[in-house]
């Protein structure tokens, strides 16, 4: 966690989305398997943070979230 000294709220802000990000994860791949698991967690992920980019106007990060579904997209259809 920390090397002694207790987490700013900043560090702590963090530490907490990490978790909460892991958690999410970890009941994907127990729903899913490992593979279908992984995508559907990195789903919900992007998601949360997409919805926080833009209420914050973030339009680069919406922009490579779209351009990473389309790589994805283009590999498994052909």
């Amino acid at each position: 966690m920390s090397a002694g000294r207790p987490l700013t709220k900043v560090e702590r802000k963090k530490f907490n989305r990490a978790e909460h990000e892991r958690k999410i994860k970890q009941e994907m791949i127990a729903q899913h398997g490992e593979e279908l698991g992984t995508f559907y967690a990195w789903l919900r992920v992007v998601n949360i943070r997409g919805t926080q980019a833009y209420r914050g106007g973030d339009t680069a990060f919406i922009r490579d979230v779209v351009l990473a579904l389309q790589n994805v997209h283009s590999r498994h259809s052909g």
